[in-house]
């Protein structure tokens, strides 16, 4: 059977034919000190039980997290964004943290790899100090989740793959 084609018809396989969607999850600085910092803030449940929930929701989804990837250092972060779209990463759920505010090279990453992504955030930035309510990340984003905790990022995969999808449909209608 020809590449690209299902059962022989000549028409181009269908989005649930083709590979399991691939999501990345990036975490920046501090986050691997959820459960025990500012637990009135962030709540008491540990990046690795996160990670687990996050797991979980996306098989739900029918997608895979190829990677739980956390760094305390903006230039980890970028290069891991980098390689990201080298990899066809096909979305990525960004809590940045406190480089949400701050990291134009991040957004410049971001920007320039053009790999779709939802910025997250535990906790309800808007409703925070001043200086939380800019994100040098959101224009470039599809989509922002703040203020549920954990849920956040389930909220926020449930979005990036919803949105995913929509745009395969569009663009891989049969010929």
């Amino acid at each position: 059977m020809p590449a690209g084609t299902a059962g022989g018809s000549g028409v181009r396989a269908s989005f649930a034919e083709k590979e399991v969607m691939k999501i990345l999850v990036v975490n920046g600085p501090n986050l691997n000190l959820l459960g025990t910092r500012e637990i009135g803030i962030y709540g008491s449940e540990t990046l690795g039980s996160l990670n687990e929930r996050v797991r979980s929701k996306a098989a739900e989804l029918g997608v895979e997290v190829v990677e739980f990837y956390q760094s305390n250092s903006e230039g980890e972060l970028v290069s891991r964004i980098q390689k990201a779209g080298a990899e066809g990463v096909d979305g990525v759920v960004l809590n940045a943290a406190a480089y949400t505010h701050t990291s134009v090279a991040l957004r410049d990453a971001l920007a320039a790899v053009s790999v779709p992504f939802v910025e997250v955030h535990l906790s309800n930035v808007y409703g925070r100090e001043p200086f939380r309510r800019h994100s040098y990340l959101s224009d470039v984003a599809v989509g922002v989740v703040a203020g549920f905790g954990g849920d956040s990022y389930l909220l926020g995969l449930e979005g990036l793959v919803k949105w995913l999808r929509r745009k395969r449909q569009n663009t891989d209608k049969p010929v």
